[in-house]
Protein backbone atom coordinates (compact mmCIF):
# COMPACT_ATOMS: atom_id res chain seq x y z
CA UNK A 1 0.00 0.00 0.00
CA UNK A 2 1.28 3.47 -0.83
CA UNK A 3 0.67 7.02 0.36
CA UNK A 4 -1.94 9.06 -1.47
CA UNK A 5 -1.56 12.46 0.15
CA UNK A 6 1.40 14.23 1.73
CA UNK A 7 0.60 17.66 3.18
CA UNK A 8 3.67 19.70 4.11
CA UNK A 9 2.50 22.32 6.58
CA UNK A 10 5.83 23.66 7.81
CA UNK A 11 6.02 27.30 8.68
CA UNK A 12 7.99 29.53 10.97
CA UNK A 13 7.74 33.27 10.94
CA UNK A 14 9.62 36.11 12.57
CA UNK A 15 7.31 39.14 12.44
CA UNK A 16 10.16 41.60 12.98
CA UNK A 17 12.41 40.26 10.19
CA UNK A 18 12.96 43.29 7.95
CA UNK A 19 15.67 43.97 5.39
CA UNK A 20 17.50 45.91 8.09
CA UNK A 21 17.19 43.35 10.88
CA UNK A 22 17.18 39.86 9.33
CA UNK A 23 20.55 38.16 9.60
CA UNK A 24 22.03 35.07 7.95
CA UNK A 25 21.09 32.80 10.86
CA UNK A 26 17.43 33.92 10.73
CA UNK A 27 17.25 33.46 6.94
CA UNK A 28 18.84 30.00 7.05
CA UNK A 29 16.69 28.81 9.98
CA UNK A 30 13.50 29.91 8.24
CA UNK A 31 14.57 28.53 4.87
CA UNK A 32 15.43 25.16 6.45
CA UNK A 33 11.98 24.83 8.00
CA UNK A 34 9.82 26.37 5.27
CA UNK A 35 11.55 25.09 2.10
CA UNK A 36 14.13 22.42 2.91
CA UNK A 37 11.84 20.55 5.32
CA UNK A 38 9.08 20.03 2.71
CA UNK A 39 11.68 18.93 0.15
CA UNK A 40 13.10 16.32 2.54
CA UNK A 41 9.61 15.09 3.49
CA UNK A 42 8.74 14.59 -0.18
CA UNK A 43 12.01 12.73 -0.74
CA UNK A 44 11.34 10.48 2.26
CA UNK A 45 7.80 9.62 1.18
CA UNK A 46 8.45 9.53 -2.58
CA UNK A 47 8.62 5.71 -2.80
CA UNK A 48 5.20 5.42 -1.12
CA UNK A 49 3.71 8.18 -3.29
CA UNK A 50 5.02 6.49 -6.44
CA UNK A 51 3.61 3.16 -5.27
CA UNK A 52 0.16 4.71 -4.70
CA UNK A 53 0.25 6.33 -8.14
CA UNK A 54 1.32 3.07 -9.82
CA UNK A 55 -1.37 1.03 -8.11
CA UNK A 56 -4.18 3.54 -8.71
CA UNK A 57 -6.74 2.90 -11.42
CA UNK A 58 -7.55 6.63 -11.65
CA UNK A 59 -6.68 8.58 -14.77
CA UNK A 60 -4.81 11.88 -14.57
CA UNK A 61 -3.50 13.51 -11.41
CA UNK A 62 -5.46 13.85 -8.17
CA UNK A 63 -5.20 13.84 -4.39
CA UNK A 64 -6.87 10.44 -4.23
CA UNK A 65 -4.20 8.98 -6.55
CA UNK A 66 -0.98 10.56 -5.19
CA UNK A 67 -0.24 14.17 -4.28
CA UNK A 68 2.18 16.49 -2.51
CA UNK A 69 0.45 19.57 -1.12
CA UNK A 70 2.81 22.28 0.13
CA UNK A 71 1.15 24.83 2.40
CA UNK A 72 2.53 28.13 1.18
CA UNK A 73 1.32 31.72 1.24
CA UNK A 74 0.45 34.64 -0.97
CA UNK A 75 3.41 36.29 0.79
CA UNK A 76 5.67 34.01 -1.29
CA UNK A 77 4.22 35.42 -4.52
CA UNK A 78 6.65 37.86 -6.11
CA UNK A 79 3.90 39.43 -8.21
CA UNK A 80 1.66 40.06 -5.18
CA UNK A 81 4.37 41.44 -2.87
CA UNK A 82 3.41 45.11 -3.10
CA UNK A 83 -0.14 44.31 -1.96
CA UNK A 84 1.01 42.81 1.35
CA UNK A 85 4.36 44.50 2.01
CA UNK A 86 3.04 46.40 5.04
CA UNK A 87 4.56 43.43 6.89
CA UNK A 88 7.99 42.86 5.30
CA UNK A 89 8.76 39.55 7.14
CA UNK A 90 11.69 39.02 4.77
CA UNK A 91 12.84 35.56 5.88
CA UNK A 92 9.29 34.17 5.71
CA UNK A 93 8.57 35.69 2.28
CA UNK A 94 11.85 34.47 0.77
CA UNK A 95 11.47 30.96 2.18
CA UNK A 96 7.89 30.63 0.91
CA UNK A 97 8.94 31.92 -2.54
CA UNK A 98 11.50 29.09 -2.46
CA UNK A 99 8.73 26.66 -1.47
CA UNK A 100 6.68 27.83 -4.46
CA UNK A 101 9.65 27.15 -6.75
CA UNK A 102 10.09 23.74 -5.12
CA UNK A 103 6.42 22.97 -5.82
CA UNK A 104 6.82 23.87 -9.50
CA UNK A 105 9.97 21.73 -9.78
CA UNK A 106 8.27 18.83 -8.00
CA UNK A 107 5.33 19.08 -10.41
CA UNK A 108 7.62 18.97 -13.44
CA UNK A 109 9.60 16.05 -12.02
CA UNK A 110 7.04 13.90 -10.20
CA UNK A 111 4.12 14.48 -12.55
CA UNK A 112 5.56 11.83 -14.86
CA UNK A 113 5.21 9.33 -12.01
CA UNK A 114 1.54 10.30 -11.54
CA UNK A 115 2.05 12.57 -8.52
CA UNK A 116 0.16 15.86 -8.34
CA UNK A 117 2.12 18.73 -6.74
CA UNK A 118 0.34 21.93 -5.67
CA UNK A 119 1.02 24.83 -3.28
CA UNK A 120 -1.95 26.08 -1.25
CA UNK A 121 -2.37 29.39 0.56
CA UNK A 122 -4.64 28.89 3.60
CA UNK A 123 -5.48 32.60 3.84
CA UNK A 124 -4.65 34.93 6.69
CA UNK A 125 -5.78 32.76 9.60
CA UNK A 126 -6.40 33.52 13.28
CA UNK A 127 -3.55 31.43 14.71
CA UNK A 128 -0.49 32.18 16.82
CA UNK A 129 1.28 33.09 13.58
CA UNK A 130 -1.61 34.93 11.93
CA UNK A 131 -2.74 36.75 15.08
CA UNK A 132 -6.29 37.68 16.04
CA UNK A 133 -6.21 40.47 13.42
CA UNK A 134 -6.43 37.83 10.68
CA UNK A 135 -9.41 37.54 8.32
CA UNK A 136 -10.23 33.84 8.67
CA UNK A 137 -10.96 31.45 11.48
CA UNK A 138 -9.06 28.17 11.50
CA UNK A 139 -12.34 26.36 10.79
CA UNK A 140 -13.12 28.47 7.70
CA UNK A 141 -9.61 28.04 6.31
CA UNK A 142 -9.52 24.28 6.91
CA UNK A 143 -12.99 23.75 5.44
CA UNK A 144 -11.92 25.75 2.38
CA UNK A 145 -8.71 23.78 1.93
CA UNK A 146 -10.56 20.48 2.36
CA UNK A 147 -13.06 21.51 -0.32
CA UNK A 148 -10.21 22.37 -2.73
CA UNK A 149 -8.31 19.07 -2.37
CA UNK A 150 -10.85 16.87 -4.20
CA UNK A 151 -11.09 19.22 -7.21
CA UNK A 152 -7.34 19.37 -7.85
CA UNK A 153 -6.19 17.84 -11.14
CA UNK A 154 -3.34 17.98 -13.65
CA UNK A 155 -4.38 21.52 -14.65
CA UNK A 156 -3.44 22.65 -11.12
CA UNK A 157 -0.11 20.85 -11.00
CA UNK A 158 2.72 23.23 -10.15
CA UNK A 159 0.43 26.14 -9.23
CA UNK A 160 -0.29 28.22 -6.13
CA UNK A 161 -3.98 28.35 -5.18
CA UNK A 162 -5.76 29.96 -2.27
CA UNK A 163 -8.08 28.27 0.22
CA UNK A 164 -10.98 28.86 -2.18
CA UNK A 165 -9.19 27.25 -5.13
CA UNK A 166 -8.41 30.54 -6.90
CA UNK A 167 -5.04 30.84 -8.65
CA UNK A 168 -2.41 33.15 -7.19
CA UNK A 169 0.32 34.34 -9.59
CA UNK A 170 3.89 33.49 -8.74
Amino acid sequence: MGLNLLINNAGIYTPTASLETADAEEMIRTYKTNAVGPMLMAQAFLPLLKKAARESTEKGLSCSKAAIINISTIMGSIEKTSESFCKPVISYRCSKAALNMLTKCQALTYGEAGILCVALHPGWVKTDMGSQEADLTVDTSVRGLLSVLPILSEKHSGTLLNWEGKAIPW
